[in-house]
């Protein structure tokens, strides 16, 4: 069980990161112009309105994940599994959204996560914290990745 709440901790670190990292990208975090030249990342140039729904909806993906670990750290498998799949998953607001997007590597990127969340809530519901917390991982390996390589 302490292992859960490690990951938990790290969870919750890395998610502050990537939140921190998206307010930069708003302007509402200092950073110098040199950061800003350097950064090699692609970018997605929304428009304003779909700026800040993709942000937004990156935010509430973080909060789902956040909620998932909560309910992995008290058991609660049936719950985790729950929020994956209706927060996290393939849904089809989801899927119309990502072929929305003109970028496609983008959009690929966007459909794998939401299907490896999709596995994650199936996982989730064997009640088995170790595969669990690997399906987490891989849903959260998107999240890397996509961070990695876009940026608004």
């Amino acid at each position: 069980m302490r292992n859960v709440f490690v990951v938990a901790i790290v969870i919750v670190v890395f998610g502050g990161l990537l939140y921190a990292g998206d307010m930069m990208g708003m302007g509402m975090m200092h950073h110098s112009k040199k950061a800003s030249i350097d950064d090699k990342r692609i970018s997605l140039n929304f428009p304003p309105p779909m700026k800040q729904e993709q942000l937004a909806n990156m935010r509430s993906h973080l909060e789902a994940v956040k909620t998932i670990v909560d309910f992995i750290s008290k058991g609660k498998f049936d719950e985790a599994s729950k929020v994956a799949h209706q927060k996290l998953g393939l849904a089809p607001d989801m899927q119309k959204m990502c072929g929305m997007v003109k970028n496609k590597g983008f959009a690929s990127m966007g459909l794998s996560f939401h299907k490896s969340a999709d596995k994650l809530s199936n996982v989730l519901k064997t009640k088995d914290t170790k595969k669990s917390l690997q399906a987490l991982n891989q849903t959260l390996s998107f999240c890397v990745q996509c961070h990695a390589t876009y940026r608004q």
